[in-house]
């Protein structure tokens, strides 16, 4: 194999918990060098993280992975010179402290500056950098419902509900990780200066919110709960086959809905009376109720190879044993087993998106506190073993 994507550049990860370290975790698994820099004697609070086993973290070697952990406590003068001479061999630092706290340090991005110049910051916090929120903690659950999300998810006659995993913090890596490329790109091969790059956690997850915000700013509706998207298809939602599966079917396009009509055996029924969207939507009940008969009367089975081969997308709800267990899952690899120290071998996601060239690779599962210590300290920044002994008695690292 040749050079990885992002071979040659160095980030490190001074963050915590979930998304601006998931972010580092994504330019790793391109071959990016991460220095995961964690306080001396503790670590990434995600190590303590459930789900557990034997009192350690399950999510750890996956959060952890292809990442180099060293220990340094910031709050000595020490701890701060190291950092910052880490700081002139890097190209990128990833944070995720509360708005100020770096320069409370004095360790900003001025400070930073002066022993590098080109060096690129990527924030994470719950508000952003600016606003009158930008000093409060955020975790990525309360942010989802301040984002507006929670608010639309759930029946309409109950409460609001958060899904099951911090999407807003995936979310918010996923834009950590797109900004910290596009500074790279900017200095690298346009030649332009370092930038600092501003996540919020509330805001990858609005900015998907495209129609609620023109359906409100047009319509003066405000989007209320559903189980499913509404008033942009027809017919969509969950219905329950003959053998008690739940099966998903949207029909988002017009041709999708013929395709429907022809797997259904319903096409001089239905057209040209339905065949657009705003036929459909005017009333949908009559056609919701007669999708929900169809796949009534019949297993899984039929249903999905009637819809497959009429071109309709359709699946059935899958739960985690569903997705260990299909082809699909096994052929594109993306659950890999990694071996680990903590549990012998660990199964994680495998690598997302697949480059032809220069495919990513998961060379390591999460590393033990300050198992790199040595290497970074010792080789990166030329320290002998003995002024590493010395910073180790003083709990610096």
């Amino acid at each position: 194999m040749g050079k990885s994507a992002l071979e040659g550049v160095r980030v490190l990860d001074i963050a915590t918990v979930i998304a601006a370290p998931w972010a580092a975790g994504l330019l790793a698994d391109f071959g990016a060098e991460v220095i995961k820099v964690e306080m001396t004697g503790r670590g990434d609070a995600f190590r303590a993280m459930g789900p557990l086993k034997d009192g350690k973290s399950i999510r750890w070697p996956s959060m952890g992975r292809n990442k180099k952990s060293v220990t340094l406590d910031f709050h000595y003068e020490e701890g701060k010179k190291l950092f910052l001479e880490l700081v002139r061999k890097s190209d990128v630092v990833i944070e995720n402290f509360k708005t100020g706290t770096l320069d409370k340090w004095g360790i900003g991005v001025d400070v930073m500056r002066q022993v590098n110049p080109d060096i690129i910051v990527t924030h994470v916090t719950g508000y952003g950098q600016t606003g009158p929120y930008r000093k409060l903690a955020g975790l990525g659950t309360p942010l989802q419902a301040f984002s507006g999300m929670t608010y639309m998810q759930g029946y309409p006659d109950r409460p609001p509900v958060s899904p099951p995993f911090a999407l807003a913090d995936y979310v918010a890596g996923l834009y950590a990780a797109f900004g910290t490329m596009l500074a790279l790109y900017h200095r690298d091969v346009l030649k332009g200066k370092a930038q600092e790059i501003d996540v919020s956690l509330y805001e990858g997850i609005f900015r998907m919110e495209e129609a609620m915000i023109a359906e409100y700013d047009l319509l003066g509706k405000i989007r209320e709960r559903s189980p499913m998207p509404s008033g942009a298809s027809c017919p969509i939602g969950t219905f329950e086959t003959k053998d008690h599966k739940y099966v998903i079917i949207v029909c988002s396009t017009n041709p999708v809905f013929e395709h429907l009509c022809d797997a259904m055996e319903k096409r001089e029924a239905w057209l040209p009376k339905y065949a657009l969207a705003k036929d459909r939507l005017k009333d949908p009940k009559p056609i919701m109720d007669a999708v929900t008969e169809w796949v009534a009367s019949q297993t899984f089975a039929e249903v999905k190879a009637k819809c497959d081969k009429a071109g309709v997308p359709v699946s059935s709800i899958y739960n985690i044993k569903d997705c260990y267990e299909d082809p699909q899952y096994q052929a594109r690899h993306d659950i890999v087993d990694v071996p680990c120290d903590e549990f012998g071998s660990v199964k994680m996601p495998g690598i997302v998106p697949v480059l032809s060239e220069t495919p990513g690779s998961i060379r390591w599962a999460g590393q033990k506190l300050g198992q790199s210590d040595e290497e970074v300290y010792g080789k990166l920044l030329g320290l002998s073993e003995e002024e590493i002994r010395a910073l180790r008695a003083k709990k610096i690292i």
